[in-house]
């Protein structure tokens, strides 16, 4: 149910992005937001905010290159549900402050490829018995998102994130926990371009 209402939402975000810029090359010159010699941008990652975490990112643009650092805390969210291999359903997992280094390419106007790496600490609770353990993680892996301005400043970015991983493990009393080697998730942001220079 999760799955479909952040999907929905994604839609109806994505085509409201659309729907803006078309509608602004009906009434004046189009704005070339991906045509930028270098830019500071400011984004979350929204949904965090509804399970009780945060997060925040910091991005540079120069050229067609993009350079980001976030912090991510993903409150009562239950990551282990992405995952698409060994997922268990024995545990949950929680994203706990972790830091991000983002590194990416507009491969065609705003349509950014990306590769990062995640210094994660999960919180695994075993669900049979609510007891909890932290499991460090070095994530990488690629995302692929658009950004959708509306005007000159704002920008909703819908993506899609495959996080892969060493399969460790930690131990309960009753049972062991092996994480997933591969996660994959759709993302949505909310961002703010602060500054920019053009070409």
């Amino acid at each position: 149910m999760k799955k479909r209402f952040f999907l929905c939402v994604m839609l109806m975000l994505s085509s409201l992005g659309l729907w803006a810029q078309s509608d602004s090359v009906q009434m004046a010159a189009p704005v070339r937001t991906w045509n930028v010699r270098s830019a500071i941008e400011v984004e979350s990652l929204v949904p965090m905010f509804m399970t009780g975490g945060f997060h925040i990112g910091i991005g540079y643009r120069l050229d067609k290159f993009r350079v980001r650092l976030s912090v991510i805390n993903g409150g009562s969210y239950d990551a282990e549900k992405a995952g698409i291999n060994n997922s268990s359903s024995d545990f949950k997992r929680f994203y706990k402050t972790s830091p991000g280094l983002f590194f990416g390419y507009n491969v065609w106007r705003n349509l950014e490829l990306y590769s990062y790496l995640e210094l994660h600490t999960f919180e695994i609770e075993q669900r049979s018995t609510g007891v909890r353990k932290n499991l460090f993680s070095t994530d990488t892996g690629l995302g692929l998102s658009y950004q959708f301005f509306i005007g000159n400043i704002f920008y909703i970015q819908p993506g899609l994130h495959l996080y892969l991983r060493k399969r460790n493990s930690i131990d309960f009393e009753t049972a062991r926990y092996i994480i997933p080697g591969a996660d994959f998730s759709p993302v949505l942001r909310l961002g703010a371009r602060l500054w920019s220079k053009s070409k």
